[in-house]
């Protein structure tokens, strides 16, 4: 029973907060318009029929697999240091080029790509204002990135943002983003023991910001003809290798560090990204494609974001290409769902983990008996591993150990690290270590102490 239940309040929380408060007949026709997107990409791909994915219902008689001893068939997990021509990647200089390769592949076949023409985004100011967060004089930002539409006024796109830093400071301070929910102000907050991540960051001396991904682009299919992708295509369908939401939400983190750079209190040298679960995806998807983000807080991201693809532990590829989350990716990646299957994708997570090098990322998880096991804690933890020598071979060092470690273990040593806290789908408890590995990156002479 409490598997169950924690499953459900981990729907609930997946759950796009917009999509949650529409009434039911307005879900019903998100719920179509996905589904008959869903058949025309699956159409245009020459494919009729799809493996069915697990259930995440452990109590389910199809329920995804948490046996660790079935977990690995597969015997043919990519190299990252090798070509495509079979030649080995020896030297930091040739990984350069290789990275090229992988990127290629990730584009085309699962995460889609960016237009060349993709529009411009012109920051503005909303509102600013001096507050405070928990004891901390703060000062507030509150703006929108207004994406230039003149191509196809029929559809307007704008980002929102919010931008906190501490009210007094002489010089430019570290800052995180974190793609975040719109919540409504009636949404009832978690209980806490401690300080906020905010607070934490603030105690620092550090600055923080917030990003919707879901103001510039929806999280269903239904919105693939709206937002910066239904933009960019004038409200028509999309390519076979065309970005996926992901991307976009990506994307529209690159546009942050525009606005950034532009910004004196922000020191844009020092900008980690941060996301949990889908939002977890994203913000390994922005630090593998966005080298201006200095490293990654990546919490509970599983399949289609940290989590080697090919195994056969929690969600699966098969439940990513459904009508359900396949907006995520480009619709190419939808055809490894039947008639392809994981083993033929030409890239799997710890590339994508690679990709990152040789800047630090920290990788989060929750416990297995209160997150469930459909995240597939050790398969991020080998992703991991499998990058680790890319980090190595460019003078950095991957994860301190390949051995999984522990349950509260924080593996702080390397330029990965890991860490699989004590609580549920949340980054909460990990917040402490995140900011205690990137002090070690971020020293700042900032600190609130001081």
């Amino acid at each position: 029973m409490k598997k169950r239940i924690h499953f459900l309040v981990l729907l609930v929380f997946l759950s796009s907060q917009a999509f949650a408060q529409m009434s039911q007949q307005a879900r019903d026709s998100i719920n179509k318009m996905s589904t008959q997107d869903h058949q025309l990409m699956m159409k245009r791909l020459g494919i009729t029929e799809l493996r069915p994915g697990p259930s995440g219902n452990p109590e389910a008689p199809n329920a995804a697999n948490a046996d660790e001893s079935k977990a690995s068939p597969y015997t043919n997990l990519p190299d990252p240091l090798v070509f495509r021509d079979g030649t080995p990647v020896t030297t930091a200089q040739a990984w350069e080029k290789r990275k090229l390769e992988i990127k290629e592949d990730f584009s085309r076949e699962i995460y889609g790509r960016v237009p060349e023409n993709t529009p411009a985004v012109t920051w503005e100011v909303v509102s600013e204002k001096d507050t405070v967060e928990g004891v901390y004089s703060v000062h507030v930002k509150e703006l929108l990135g207004h994406v230039d539409n003149r191509t196809y006024p029929a559809i307007s796109v704008a980002i929102e943002m919010t931008l906190t830093t501490p009210a007094e400071i002489n010089s430019a301070v570290p800052i995180v983003l974190e793609f975040g929910w719109n919540f409504p102000a009636n949404w009832p907050k978690p209980k806490r023991d401690g300080p906020s991540w905010q607070e934490q960051l603030l105690e620092k001396g550090w600055g923080y910001a917030i990003l919707i991904p879901t103001s510039f682009q929806a999280d269903h299919g239904a919105g693939l003809r709206e937002g910066v992708i239904g933009l960019v295509n004038q409200g028509q369908p999309r390519a076979l290798d065309d970005w996926g939401t992901l991307r976009a939400w990506a994307w529209g983190a690159s546009r942050a560090m525009d606005y950034f750079e532009t910004n004196d209190t922000v020191d844009e040298e020092r900008v980690a990204i941060e996301g949990l679960s889908r939002y977890g995806k994203a913000a390994l998807v922005a630090m593998a494609y966005e080298p201006r983000f200095a490293m990654g807080l990546i919490g509970s991201s599983g399949a289609g974001g940290a989590k080697i693809l090919r195994r056969v532990f929690g969600e699966q590829v098969e439940n990513l290409a459904s009508s359900a989350e396949y907006h995520w990716f480009a619709p190419n990646f939808i055809k490894y769902a039947g008639p392809l299957t994981p083993d033929d994708l030409p890239v799997d997570a710890h590339e994508l983990i690679a990709l990152c090098a040789p800047r630090p990322l920290f990788i989060s998880v929750g416990a297995p008996d209160v997150e469930g096991q459909w995240i597939d804690a050790r398969g991020m933890f080998l992703a991991g591993v499998h990058a680790s020598p890319v980090y190595e071979l460019v003078g950095k060092k991957g994860l301190e150990t390949a051995t999984f470690p522990p349950q509260e273990t924080a593996l702080l040593k390397g330029d990965i690290a890991f860490r699989q806290h004590e609580g549920g789908h949340t980054v909460g408890p990990n917040w402490p270590y995140f900011i205690q590995f990137a002090e070690g990156y971020f020293q700042s002479e900032t600190s609130a102490n001081e």
